[in-house]
């Protein structure tokens, strides 16, 4: 059986991705296990790690939503108010707000979710779903 062992996100400049993933993935309970000018990594006990890497090449940043490849990555928390602190904790760390804390029915009755972007262009989604899928 095959598992997600990491996740590789690529950015313009990974001290200043850093600085807004690190207060992000800290209240997630994921410990910054290497920061480098070249790269930086987060490690959580039984989740896969999360890596920064430099762009190869300048000025081809942030990614845009929408276009062919990231769309976002989802973190499911255990409650609302764990959505909405994880909110508040990205927007004080640089985050821009996509969509605020609210439910989504057309997922299922109970989805309740935010979901923020930071400089480059990446999407992170929190989100509280009780009993999973319909």
């Amino acid at each position: 059986m095959a598992t997600l062992d990491h996740l590789g996100i690529t950015v313009d400049d990974v001290p200043h991705a850093s600085a807004q993933f690190d207060p992000v993935l800290s209240a997630l309970g994921y410990v910054r296990a290497h920061n480098a000018p070249e790269h930086a990594y987060w490690r959580q006990e039984g989740e896969p790690e999360l890596l920064l890497y430099p762009a190869r090449e300048e000025g081809d940043g942030p990614h845009r939503h929408g276009r062919v490849g990231w769309q976002h990555l989802a973190f499911s928390v255990d409650s609302r108010e764990e959505v909405d602190r994880l909110h508040r904790v990205a927007l004080d760390a640089g985050w821009s707000a996509v969509r605020e804390p609210k439910e989504y029915p057309r997922f299922t009755e109970r989805y309740y979710a935010s979901f923020v972007e930071d400089d480059n262009g990446i999407r992170l989604e929190f989100m509280h779903n009780p009993q999973g899928w319909d």
